[in-house]
């Protein structure tokens, strides 16, 4: 499995730690998916942007359907994520 370093949350500074509280869950903390990009904030504002628009954002799809692909997506590749 691959490995990327992510900034944790309790280090985070400026922008970082501004997006951190932003993008917190209801659990308590940022989701690892988001905190890939904790070495460059930009791309982590822009991923979460794209992923609400995704998931989120009108379409014929309900969030339920939209979740499912996303599910299954996953396994067919072997994500463990």
């Amino acid at each position: 499995m691959a490995w990327i370093y992510m900034i944790p949350e309790a280090e985070a500074t400026g922008r970082l730690k501004e997006l951190y509280e932003k993008y917190k869950e209801p659990w308590g903390g940022v989701d690892n998916i988001i905190k890939i990009h904790s070495l460059n904030p930009r791309s982590m504002d822009a991923h979460f942007a794209l992923y609400a628009a995704v998931m989120r954002g009108r379409s014929d799809l309900t969030r339920e359907q939209r979740e499912m692909i996303a599910l299954v997506s996953s396994v067919a590749n072997k994500c463990h994520y």
